[in-house]
């Protein structure tokens, strides 16, 4: 049963601020939602108690949005200032009770070779979880949905267990694209070492700037989980460390795939930047042997257009223009002086 937060007045008749950026509100108790719906102005009493745990979702909220539930939480104005803002690296930090976590999650889009990078910003008290979203992912609505699917006797660590579901999820999205980015990282090497001179250095850069996004998205979280493995941060069951040592294991796995992808990019750029050189110097010298072909002929034809021009200045006095050989050799001069140069630039390579 998935029941929407309702804003207005609740049962009791007390009166909840309108905050359009919730989009849940309920109670999960044994790691398990209670059914019915829960009003934001009842969220702190039954928090403080219940045996079980509140979780509040906001997305994409505004300061005067997110007011109401950090007045009701007693949430620390720093960490909800960067939860507003977002566009923050993934982090823990530690407000007295409060824990405030941020993830990046990460989806490949395939067709235009972009990585779409979110955020969610997550407050664990003891008896509380508020999620802040920002960007387009489901991870939050998937996590939800394990909440209700799954059997009584699943290891419940209360509002930890939320931010270890989200963590573990968000990772593992991790691993599908880079599997998706070796894809078009192994077409574009196939095409850089394949026939053909196409220059495709745009399309190299372009993914390698993704693949610089995704690192920025994804090596920040290894300091982060450390922090929760090393029992750094209070308020995270011991029990909860071992699960979260698994997801620590698969980010830094992520991460060194990613810095692999990199650097192969990067590789690749150098290879395809060298290919179009030597394909421009293939040009330019197929071009300088053009030119010094088109040379060599054009001196040969300068012989007899030099000679014609010159018998053809209508002068009287010439030499040999009376001569009844004289025509025959001219043309024997001409012929011949042609063959003495087309010798001497097939020798010298220009024909």
């Amino acid at each position: 049963m998935i029941v929407r937060a309702v804003n207005g007045a609740s049962p009791s008749g007390a009166v909840a601020p309108a905050v359009a950026a919730i989009t849940d509100c309920a109670v999960y108790t044994g790691g398990h939602r209670r059914p019915g719906a829960l009003h934001l102005s009842d969220a702190g009493k039954v928090a403080r108690t219940s045996e079980g745990y509140v979780w509040i979702g906001l997305q994409q909220p505004t300061a005067s949005d997110i007011a109401a539930v950090a007045a009701e939480f007693d949430l620390p104005e720093l960490a909800v200032e960067d939860a507003v803002k977002a566009h923050q690296r993934p982090k823990v930090e530690v407000y007295d009770d409060v824990v405030f976590v941020v993830l990046k999650p990460v989806h490949y889009v395939d067709h235009e070779e972009v990585v779409d990078v979110s955020e969610i910003a997550l407050f664990l008290g003891p008896t509380f979880v508020v999620t802040v979203r920002h960007g387009e992912t489901d991870a939050l609505r998937r996590v939800r949905g394990e909440l209700d699917r799954e059997t009584r006797g699943s290891p419940d660590f209360g509002p930890t267990s939320v931010l270890y579901r989200v963590a573990d999820l968000i990772v593992d999205e991790y691993e599908r694209a880079i599997a998706y980015i070796d894809v078009d990282v192994d077409d574009i090497e196939t095409q850089v070492f394949g026939p053909g001179e196409d220059d495709h250095a745009e399309r190299i850069y372009m993914l390698k700037r993704e693949v610089g996004e995704f690192r920025r998205a994804v090596a920040p979280l290894v300091g982060a989980l450390e922090s929760l493995v090393n029992g750094d941060v209070p308020y995270i069951p011991e029990a909860a460390h071992s699960y979260f040592r698994d997801v620590l294991d698969h980010a830094i796995r992520a991460v060194d795939r990613v810095e692999a992808l990199d650097r192969l990019l990067t590789d690749v750029l150098q290879a395809n930047v060298a290919r179009v050189t030597v394909g421009q110097s293939n040009i330019a010298l197929r071009q300088n042997e053009d030119v010094r072909k088109i040379s060599a002929w054009a001196a040969i034809a300068l012989v007899p257009t030099a000679i014609a021009g010159i018998y053809g200045m209508n002068f009287d006095h010439m030499p040999e223009l009376r001569w009844e050989y004289g025509y025959f050799a001219v043309l024997g001069v001409i012929a011949t002086a042609c063959a003495v140069l087309h010798r001497l630039f097939r020798r010298n390579g220009w024909l």
